[in-house]
């Protein structure tokens, strides 16, 4: 006979993750490991093949991916790429299904995406994340969400699966966006004060490991000063977040003070050293890769 609790047990969501990128990857894998139903998509394919391995399907298309999905996760580079994305999955999306839409977009792109997926059936849900690679793959994230609350249950198992908190933000899309530019102008602004640290400490003919020291302990110390200055002192700048990403961030950021009239000069000052950083080579590095926007310029040799 079957149990009472067997039929009150939650459905588990199959989830469509389109975008596998440094976070989608990692998103993708804590999904997994939740026990979770996985069908992964990337343009690239290739970037999609090792979820095989731990237990996702990964597709041929996009539409195949989100074909009789509960959740459709998007996780990709910007607003214009989570468009194409939608274009290509349109034949197998609908009405019922839930779109977590987790790209960093901006509040234009978020009314805009919103619209379309009011189009194409599913309920939208403003859902951007904060949080690298490591968070990502850890199940560690802070999810911010706007939408309807109707959906919750439906969302909560991915939800837990993805983020050690999720935040409610508001009823309707678009204030989760707003919430997580404003988290990452703290982020941007914190990784270049590291790197100017950092470079001023070298121009003074200051060991920079003494100043880590010096802070090491006290009010002033974070775990983000330690790794991010660690990480350009071992030369090791593997990406738990891309500079050229944090570079488009920015340009995010900017359009949305100069669109509500508030001047943020420590962001516009940013996004100065992250594009002379990326003109450089560094675009696919950690974004701690700015340190290298302030180093002096080599003198010619004669």
């Amino acid at each position: 006979m079957t149990s009472s609790a067997a039929d009150t047990t939650p459905k588990r969501p199959v989830v469509a993750v389109l975008g596998t990128g440094i976070m989608g990857s990692g998103m993708a894998r804590s999904l997994l490991r939740a026990g979770l139903v996985v069908r992964a998509w990337n343009r690239t394919r290739s970037k999609a093949d090792p979820l095989a391995a731990d237990g996702a399907t990964v597709t041929e298309t996009a539409e195949e991916a989100v074909r009789g999905a509960d959740v459709v996760l998007t996780m990709l580079n910007d607003g214009p790429s989570v468009a194409a994305a939608l274009a290509a999955a349109s034949g197998g999306l609908h009405a019922g299904q839930v779109l977590l839409q987790s790209t960093t977009v901006g509040p234009d792109a978020t009314a805009d995406l919103a619209q379309r997926a009011a189009d194409l059936g599913p309920v939208y849900l403003d859902a951007p994340v904060s949080g690298t690679k490591q968070p990502a793959e850890q199940g560690a994230l802070t999810v911010l969400v706007a939408g309807p609350s109707a959906v919750r249950a439906t969302v909560e198992p991915v939800l837990d699966a993805i983020g050690q908190r999720t935040v409610w933000v508001d009823e309707a899309p678009g204030a989760a966006s707003r919430l997580k530019l404003v988290v990452n102008t703290w982020v941007i602004t914190t990784v270049n004060n590291i790197a100017e640290c950092l470079n001023l400490a070298e121009g003074l003919g200051i060991d920079p490991q003494i100043f880590l020291d010096v802070m090491k302990g006290g009010p002033l110390d974070s775990a983000y000063l330690q790794g991010k200055s660690a990480a350009v002192l071992s030369g090791d700048l593997t990406p738990s977040f891309a500079l050229s990403t944090a570079l488009k961030d920015t340009r995010l950021i900017l359009d949305a003070a100069q669109s509500s009239g508030v001047r943020l000069d420590l962001v516009a000052a940013s996004a100065d050293r992250f594009l002379r950083a990326e003109a450089a080579g560094h675009g696919g590095e950690d974004m701690i890769a700015t340190y290298y926007a302030g180093r002096a310029p080599e003198k010619d040799g004669g």
